[in-house]
Order: structure tokens, then sequence, then C-alpha cells
């Protein structure tokens, strides 16, 4: 059984980028960054034995979350010991450096977290020995860089930007490099930024959410912006298909689960300096009771297109059905390299099917996508789950035109 080549990297260099710095006169054009000195990059795979990542999107908030990444290492020389004078990584040994993990599988690398070291735990516990110690790091993604930043006007920010736009100048005022940025033009313009003191991220989101778009960071390390083509169409894509009868890719276990949790058939949604925008679906609240949902101080510039953001929600919240909460994919598993695949190379905004067979022949079958990426690796243990959920948005209106699709008719006007 061939399986994936797990490779851990710490550059204990300064700023946000990844890449070894090119000297003045040395190096690679386009890959590595200017500096005054070569970054110390160390690759401690050899001394890893457990990884554990999580990145994703709540389903309550709409939002996705700051990523995590517990690395445990296995130090039998002192090296991540800080007071240790002689250790090759003494005064290196400070919080916020970089650590990148990624899978080679064949010949084919897949990153799988890149951010920054927030704690090392040292600890001797009595199955490793006297002379070994244990380093447990933990590290987060860019959003914690962007949450920790406070500001208060943004450069440039006037009214009638589009959404992407203003993601890119919030993004410059905490100098963030545009090589790490994957951002959608956007299809909502903005009023003029309010200059109000806040954080980076509560600036961005409050932009993602007025373009009804999507904001993370990728298991590269760069800030994605996806603006509403995205959130409403994406799930029409061609699904990877996981069953377990033999129609699709096998996986380990999958959970479904029906509840109200992403009901919501009222919603009111306020743009700054604009009036409560309502929409709501009588049938939806006849049948689940009352689920509310509101936002304010939104950023679109029209009371107008804050009553689209409303219809679209409740269009797309209205009703619910059986889906699949999750599934776990076990890269031990023989023959498994469709399964290998498809664990590194899907993401956020992936469409997958599921099949699941039930007791008595009947079957469970959903097409969601994927808003959650969970990684447990240690030795003779890899696995995979996906946290799936219904598409961000089934549709949105534009100057009174739907886009994407919808199961039903649910609009109130």
């Amino acid at each position: 059984m061939t399986l994936p080549v797990i490779t851990a990297l710490i550059n204990f260099s300064t700023g946000p980028a990844f890449a070894q710095t090119m000297i003045l006169d040395s190096g690679i054009l386009d890959t590595n960054v200017l500096g005054d000195s070569a970054a110390v990059i160390v690759d401690v795979s050899n001394q890893v034995n457990r990884i554990e990542t999580n990145r994703g999107r709540t389903a309550l908030s709409d939002q996705f979350q700051t990523g995590a990444l517990t690395l445990r290492i296995v130090d039998q020389n002192g090296d991540f010991n800080p007071q240790n004078t002689t250790g090759p990584y003494y005064n290196l040994l400070t919080p916020m450096k970089k650590v990148q993990i990624s899978a080679t599988y064949s010949s084919v690398t897949y990153p799988i977290f890149q951010g920054f070291i927030t704690s090392y735990v040292t600890t001797y516990p009595e199955e490793s020995g006297e002379d070994v110690a244990i380093t447990t790091i933990q590290a987060v993604d860019a959003f914690r860089l962007a949450q920790v930043a406070q500001i208060s006007t943004v450069t440039g920010a006037t009214a009638g930007d589009l959404a992407g736009t203003r993601i890119n100048e919030i993004l410059d005022e905490i100098g963030w490099p545009a090589t790490m940025r994957d951002v959608d033009a956007g299809l909502t313009t903005m009023q003029a930024d309010p200059g109000t003191n806040r954080t980076a991220l509560q600036a961005l989101t409050t932009v993602a959410t007025s373009e009804y778009g999507a904001l993370y960071v990728d298991a590269s390390g760069s800030f994605v912006f996806q603006d509403r083509d995205v959130t409403a169409g994406s799930i029409g894509g061609s699904p990877t298909v996981f069953a377990d009868n033999g129609t699709g890719i096998d996986y380990f276990d999958a959970s479904w689960i029906l509840n109200d949790t992403l009901i919501f058939n009222k919603a009111t949604i306020t743009r700054t300096g604009g009036t409560a925008q309502v929409a709501s679906n009588q049938d939806s609240i006849d049948k689940y009771f009352l689920h509310s949902y509101f936002l304010d101080n939104l950023l679109m510039e029209t009371d107008p297109v804050a009553l689209d953001y409303a219809q679209a929600y409740v269009a797309s919240r209205a009703e619910t059905s059986i889906r699949v909460d999750s599934i776990v994919l076990d890269l031990y598993t023989d023959n498994y390299n469709s399964g290998i695949l498809a664990a590194l190379g899907l993401d956020f905004f992936d469409p997958i099917k599921v099949i699941t067979t039930q007791p008595g022949g009947s079957t469970l079958e959903k097409t969601l996508q994927i808003f959650g990426v969970r990684m447990n690796v240690s030795p003779n243990n890899w696995k995979v789950q996906f946290n799936t959920l219904e598409p961000i948005l089934d549709a949105f209106i534009l100057n009174d035109t739907i886009y994407g699709t919808l199961d039903y008719n649910v609009l109130s006007y």
C-alpha cells in the first residue's frame, strides 16, 4: 500500500510569506522573498508523531473560522528547549513563526495547512522514556492575524467599490502580500468605509457578508474571497461520488442528520444608514415555527440590494431535509488510490454525493458541498473528515433576476 508522504516545515523568519529569503543578486525571482539574510527553514517531518488540522465553516454563523493545527514532535535532543543555548533553534523559538504541512502523493504535492505558531508546550510523558520530551506545537492560520490587527480607516475605500476591491483594500491596510490572495471581483458595490475602530477580520467579514460571499484562508495560507457566483453556483458542478455499494469511492463512516439547524424562515437585513429589509415564508413558519435571522450594519449601497439578500436567504433556508453532516475517509484502506486523491484534492465548495445503504435495502443519497476539512495523522493512522452542508446560497436575486437554482418556491415579497 502506497501512502502520501507528509512534510512538516517550520520557517523561523518573520513576515507572512513562507518562501525562502532571496539575498540581493541571488535567489529565484517570483519564488524567493527579498531579505537581508536567509530564513531558517527546518524540516521536522522525521520528528513528528501526530498531526491534527481543522479548517472550516460553522453552520449557524455562516462564517468560516480560524484554521488550527496541532503538531506533536518527539524531541530527543532538547532542540525545542528555548533555554538550550547549544540547540539549533536557540533564540528562534518564539510565537508567530510559520509552519507548513503538505503531503506528496504520486509526485504531486498537496497543501494541508499553513499558519503561525501560537505556542510550544513541552511535556515528559512516562511512556516516552526519560530522555525524550514531547513538544506540542499549536498553530493558527492567517485569520488570527487579521483578528489581532486593529484598523480604523481603509485607504481608498470609497463608495462604489466592488466587494473584491474593498477586500483587497483592507488586506493592503494590514500589509498582507498580494501574492497570498485569491480575491473575486464581487457583484455588490459597497458604501464608503465607515472608518470605525474594529479588527481587520471584522472589516473583511462585513464586506464578504454584504456580498453574500465567502471569506476564508485556504490550505496554502492565502486569503480567499469568493463572490455570489461561487456561493450560489458551485453546487452545480460534477460531484465526487462516495458510496458504500461500489458505485463510488468507499468511505470509513458517514453521519446523516435531520434537524432544524439550517432553517430560517424570516430574515431581517439592514445596511448602514438604511432601513430594515424583511423577507419571510409563512408556509415554513407554519410548519417549523418562527426561525429568525438578523444582520445589520452591512455595507451594500441600497435598500433594494439588502432586500434581495433577505429574500435569497429565506429562499435558501425555509425548508430542510436529511443531509450528510460528515464523512470520514481512512487512507489506510487497501487499494485506495481514488480515496487518497479525493482526501488530498477536495476542499471548500467542492460538491460531493454520498450514498449510504440502509437496512432493508433502501438508500440515503444527497449532494452537498464540503465546508470543513479535518485531518488526523499518526503512525498507522490517517483519517480525513469532510464536514458538509447545504450550499450557502441556493439562489440569489440581483436586479429582480434569480441566479442559481431553487428547489422550491419560497420567495415572499
